[in-house]
């Protein structure tokens, strides 16, 4: 079957032949079927409107089609034609199929701070390797805010929100449950078994927003240690035997990595005065 060309698109192609070989304009025209007067026709419609308002239904509901959302427009009183309407519908290639991603909810940037007490605020965080045979397993990990000590490094072949609820329930009976936890948007935190969880043991949940991984700084820096200490350092034959080494490696971490917050608490009550002319100095420079 022979295809229409219109006559936008017979003006591509004239002024293709005109930058590339350099012919008048009335040879290219004639070459292409165009018309003298379509080539120098000048639209004077704004679909401006209509685009915007397509887009916006685009974004809100992804798999509908143009129906909906020309209903849509006539039920919000906009008296634009219907054949205008599919015709800017077509120009946009709504009519494609679109793929989309589950969308979440904004999330407002919380400010990173240290907190005075213990039990105040967890950061978790998930990192991902492979055994040396190939199988993929993942590593939660909880620190403390206020002091950065690690309280919880699990690692499983799989780590569902079950599993994360499970870790937490242990933390809960051993040293008791924060006021709020600090974490990225993965599946595991925004799942309705973690966050049930939190609401029944009255924490609050601070996400991160998504693409920004230093508003949850603290634990991204003990990832880094994690990984250059332990992922990279070792190959792994299965999950027992990177329990048994991250468990050793915890217990150092905590008692004998010099933390910046633990040596800034000690100095402020063993020497109040050294600290004093530190922070003075440091207002000088």
């Amino acid at each position: 079957m022979k295809k229409v060309l219109r006559p936008s698109d017979k003006r591509v192609r004239a002024k293709y032949l005109i930058e590339q070989y350099v012919i008048p304009i009335v040879r290219a025209c004639s070459v292409v079927g165009l018309s003298r007067s379509m080539w120098y026709y000048q639209s004077k419609r704004d679909d401006s409107e209509v685009i915007d308002k397509l887009t916006e239904l685009a974004e809100a509901y992804p798999t509908r089609g143009f129906d909906e959302y020309y209903y849509k427009i006539r039920r919000e009183g906009l008296k634009w034609n219907r054949k205008r309407v599919l015709r800017v519908y077509r120009d946009m290639k709504l009519s494609l199929r679109r793929k989309h991603k589950k969308r979440l909810i904004k999330r407002i940037k919380q400010p990173l701070e240290t907190p005075s007490t213990l039990n105040e605020c967890w950061s978790m965080d998930f990192m991902s390797d492979a055994l040396i045979d190939g199988r993929k397993l993942r590593v939660l990990n909880v620190i403390d805010d206020c002091n950065r000590e690690a309280i919880a490094i699990d690692a499983g072949l799989s780590y569902p929100a079950r599993a994360v609820v499970e870790t937490l329930e242990n933390l809960k009976e051993e040293i008791g449950t924060p006021q709020y936890v600090r974490c990225d948007n993965g599946p595991e935190f925004i799942s309705r078994t973690f966050m049930n969880w939190c609401t029944k043991n009255h924490i609050e949940i601070k996400y991160t927003q998504p693409g920004k991984p230093m508003q949850n700084g603290y634990i991204e820096r003990f990832n880094r240690f994690f990984r250059e200490d332990i992922l990279d350092a070792y190959y792994f034959n299965d999950i027992h035997q990177l329990q048994r080494i991250s468990d050793n490696w915890r217990e150092d971490y905590n008692f004998n990595h010099p933390h910046k917050s633990w040596a800034t608490n000690h100095l402020k009550n063993t020497c109040p005065g050294l600290m004093k002319n530190l922070n003075s100095s440091s207002n000088l420079t």
